[in-house]
């Protein structure tokens, strides 16, 4: 992707959920190349066997891409902890110009068979988590858009397609990806007239994460999915996109880019060729 001549996100403050790894971080690190401040409130404080990164290794690669990083050792779940992660960058940073909702659980097992454990961990990590951080950074966001710095709330979520095949096939996760995106319908509209911009991002195709790895189709997947690239040049111009002008939008990742001029997807492919890639959840073909 051609880099602007400018960086527009120089001395902003994003503040993340998540991000210690896959998709969050590479929007953090996208973001961080033009300079940015960042916040990632995220648990994973010591390596685990099954998944690569720690909120110490994410900030690592943050700083070596030239963002300032402010690590928050906590879980979205617990409304003290975000709370002070909020406060800890405004009083670090100055403010809060950019929210990224990227923590996600996710449990496709039919009604019967989930454990309401299970049901309860992505309510109140992808729903609960995803509008708790958006409604404590609001009156940050507020004074971001008075001083003319172009705030954003980007929540990772599908556009909501009530197609009885996607709560028919994973109810108890489509509720809680449903939430997050009735969370960027409600806050695109409640947020309007005060310049913020709301928008959900979801990728076209799978990609290729641990979650895909572990949970959805393992090597085979992977192979037909695109790297985590395509969503972090996608997010990156939806964030730096006029926020007055941008709101209550459930994009895709090509979509954005085509949009902006960028055909040559080819790039982002896990493995080069004209192998058919796996579509998305909550996508019909």
């Amino acid at each position: 992707m051609t880099e602007p001549a400018a960086k527009p996100l120089a001395g902003k403050t994003l503040i993340m959920s998540g991000g210690s790894r896959g998709i969050g971080l590479e929007i953090a690190k996208r973001a961080a190349a033009d300079g940015a401040n960042i916040t990632l409130i995220a648990k994973t404080d010591t390596p685990n066997p099954k998944l690569p990164g720690t909120i110490h290794t994410a900030a690592e690669e943050l700083e070596q891409a030239g963002g300032t990083v402010e690590k928050y050792v906590g879980d979205v779940r617990n409304d003290d902890q975000v709370a002070d992660a909020v406060q800890k960058t405004v009083d670090r940073f100055g403010g809060i110009d950019i929210v990224v909702n990227n923590a996600s659980a996710i449990d496709l097992s039919p009604t019967d068979t989930i454990s309401m454990k299970r049901y309860d961990l992505m309510q109140d990590i992808n729903c609960r988590g995803s509008f708790l951080l958006s409604k404590l950074s609001i009156p940050s966001l507020r004074a971001s858009a008075q001083a003319g710095r172009n705030p954003h709330i980007l929540t990772l979520s599908p556009p909501l397609n009530l197609n009885p095949r996607w709560a028919g096939m994973a109810l108890g996760y489509t509720i809680a990806k449903y939430g997050m995106s009735l969370t960027t319908l409600g806050l695109a509209e409640e947020l309007k007239s005060d310049g913020v911009g709301v928008n959900s991002l979801w990728p076209r195709t799978t990609i290729a994460t641990a979650a895909v790895r572990n949970l959805l189709g393992g090597e085979e997947m992977i192979a037909t999915s695109r790297t985590p690239a395509i969503y972090a040049d996608a997010a990156y111009l939806v964030l730096t996109s006029p926020a007055r002008e941008t709101t209550g939008n459930f994009f895709l990742d090509d979509e954005v880019l085509t949009e902006h001029g960028i055909t040559d997807l080819d790039r982002y492919r896990v493995i080069p060729g004209d192998t058919e890639l796996t579509l998305d959840l909550f996508l019909d073909a």
